[in-house]
C-alpha cells in the first residue's frame, strides 16, 4: 500500500490489485487462486468454506451462506472455478456496518408486586 502527495496535501492510500487479478476480474470465471486472493483468504481455507457451503453449514456473521461455484471434470474432480459476481457477493456478506447503539430504558422500580394483595411492611405497624 502506497501513499500519495498531491500538491502538499496528504491523499487516501492507494490499494492496486495484482496484476493478475486485474486481468481475472475483467472476464468471467475466477480460478480458486484468485478468488482467494480477492477474498485475502488462502486457498486451504477458500477450500473448507466450500466444504462447509456444500454441507450447509458455512455462516458468514451468523447468517447461513452457500457459495455457488462450478466444478469441472469426470465425476466434479476438475478445476473449481467461481465467477466474479460470487466473489463480490462473499465480501459484501463480510462487510462490517457499524449500527447505532440502542438506547435502553431505565428500569423502573416496581410499585405493586403482582399477586401481593397485603400492605407492606412490618406486621406490627
Amino acid at each position: 500500500m502506497q501513499a500519495r502527495i498531491i500538491s502538499g496535501v496528504f491523499s487516501s492510500p492507494v490499494i492496486t490489485a495484482s496484476p493478475r487479478l486485474a486481468h481475472a476480474m475483467s472476464s468471467e470465471l475466477l480460478t480458486s487462486e484468485l478468488a482467494a486472493e480477492s477474498l485475502g483468504i488462502s486457498v486451504s481455507t477458500l477450500y473448507d468454506w466450500l466444504a462447509q457451503s456444500d454441507a450447509g453449514t458455512f455462516k458468514i456473521r451468523g447468517q447461513p451462506v452457500t457459495i455457488n461455484y462450478f466444478q469441472g471434470g469426470r465425476r466434479g474432480q476438475g478445476r473449481i472455478q467461481i465467477e466474479a459476481s460470487e466473489i463480490e457477493r462473499l465480501k459484501e456478506a463480510m462487510r462490517v456496518r457499524p449500527r447505532p447503539k440502542r438506547r435502553r430504558r431505565r428500569p423502573t422500580k416496581p410499585m405493586s408486586y403482582p399477586g401481593i394483595t397485603v400492605p407492606l411492611g412490618r406486621p406490627d405497624d
